[in-house]
């Protein structure tokens, strides 16, 4: 099963991890529509940061759209790929 791995800042991280932030925004660019279109991930792995002791999280992947997102979340008023987040399988 694929895992899509993200970095995200401390705020959307401790969000989503709260359960208070259902979906994540990624940009419609050659780099996310390289990474994103055509790809069968079941889960994302989130960190927090950059090194060997940060925090992350694993969680399932419902699935990737295209449309606009939530301001209050942090997306665009343009269109993005919106990634549906599920349930929570591993924390560290």
């Amino acid at each position: 099963m694929k895992t899509l791995k993200l970095t995200l800042k401390k705020k959307w991280f401790d969000m989503i991890l709260s359960g208070e932030k259902g979906e994540e925004y990624r940009e419609i660019k050659p780099y996310w529509v390289s990474r994103l279109v055509g790809k069968n991930y079941k889960f994302v792995e989130f960190t927090n940061g950059y090194g060997n002791h940060r925090p992350s999280f694993k969680i399932e992947l419902k699935g990737i759209y295209t449309r606009p997102g939530h301001l209050t979340w942090g997306a665009p008023k343009e269109s993005v790929f919106v990634l549906e987040l599920g349930d929570i399988v591993r924390q560290e």
